[in-house]
């Protein structure tokens, strides 16, 4: 394991972004939370499942026969591998690589090419993760191997990666209404659908406007605008609010959003 482990990917846009890999110790961080969420839930489980079965015995019994304790263990195993797998599965394919766990360790699934996860890396990494859990096979191909991924990961083609904190360029000069405008953004929209390499892209113009001529820069602001305010599903701004100043409020907006 390779401390600060760092990957590079290029966007369409030709946008160069790095990430950091996560590494076993927040990545253990991240399951140790998301087991004690599972745990609860599965004894909230339990407890159900059990009040239910006292007062349907006889029709268990009836149903089952005298393998009627048998069968209800099988169930019982089947819901409570569903509902462990399904957990992993339905946060990170919701929360776009996250789970409750990975979201207070700052850390995120994603695509081998940085792309977010779906559904279908989600349930090959949520399947696979009882395999890793045997004798800590996870954790050794971790540690030892250079992109730090589990049995769920090479299959899925995903790693796990750090969640970014930007900080200000000092070429980077923001208006003063961009910092009263980004703390309205906050209050009224969520930021979460916007991804890394999208916040890059818009770092990458606002550091390089200087040096656009006026109709370029006017054209790709409002083209940069448009996209944004569609994947936050923003409808509506203040009036007297230019593309560029928009820009700057959700560079400053993003880097100040609650996980």
């Amino acid at each position: 394991m390779h401390l600060f482990n760092h990957i590079k990917f290029r966007t369409p846009e030709s946008v160069e972004l790095e990430f950091t890999l996560a590494g076993i110790g927040s990545r253990a961080w991240a399951l140790i939370i998301d087991y004690h969420v599972l745990a609860v839930t599965l004894a909230v489980f339990f407890i159900i499942w059990l009040v239910v079965s006292i007062q349907l015995i006889d029709f268990w019994t009836r149903i089952f026969g005298a393998r009627s304790v048998f069968w209800l263990m099988a169930i019982a195993f089947i819901t409570w591998f569903v509902i462990y797998v399904g957990y992993f599965v339905f946060f990170e394919t919701i929360w776009q690589g996250q789970t409750p766990g990975k979201r207070f360790a700052k850390i995120r699934v994603v695509r081998d090419d940085g792309r977010p996860i779906g559904l279908q890396q989600a349930t090959l990494r949520g399947l696979l993760r009882p395999f890793d859990e045997v004798m800590f096979i996870g954790a050794l191909l971790i540690m030892f191997t250079r992109r730090e991924k589990r049995l769920g990961d090479l299959a899925a083609g995903t790693i796990v990666i750090q969640t970014q904190t930007f900080t200000a360029s000092a070429s980077l000069k923001i208006s003063e209404q961009a910092k009263t405008l980004y703390e309205y953004l906050l209050q009224i929209t969520d930021l979460s659908p916007l991804l890394p390499d999208d916040f890059a892209i818009i770092r990458e113009y606002l550091q390089r406007r200087g040096a656009m001529s006026a109709k370029a820069r006017t054209t790709l602001a409002q083209q940069l605008a448009q996209q944004v305010k569609a994947i936050i599903d923003l409808d509506k701004l203040p009036e007297n609010v230019s593309p560029d100043v928009f820009l700057e409020a959700i560079y400053l907006a993003y880097q100040h959003r609650e996980y």
